[in-house]
């Protein structure tokens, strides 16, 4: 799942530690959130979305299947 938390986290001008510390993960994670190579838990998610301002849906992009087709 792609996301914008790297966008949203600079505009509030917080570091990667900041938002981990605020959200109670460690850096690592949240560098690999960053780049999408970790998808975090729904509650994670909301709660990253809260620290940040923002609504969920304007900060992780759930990515479309082949066909243009989400089938979950």
């Amino acid at each position: 799942m792609k996301n914008r938390i790297k966008q949203y986290r600079a505009a509030k001008v917080f570091t990667q530690k900041d938002l981990s510390k605020r959200a109670g993960c460690s850096r690592q994670t949240m560098n690999f959130m960053e780049k999408s190579k970790y998808t975090p838990s729904l509650s994670l998610e909301f709660l990253i979305a809260d620290i940040l301002e923002v609504d969920i849906i304007e900060l992780f992009i759930r990515e479309q299947k082949e066909g243009g087709e989400n089938n979950d």
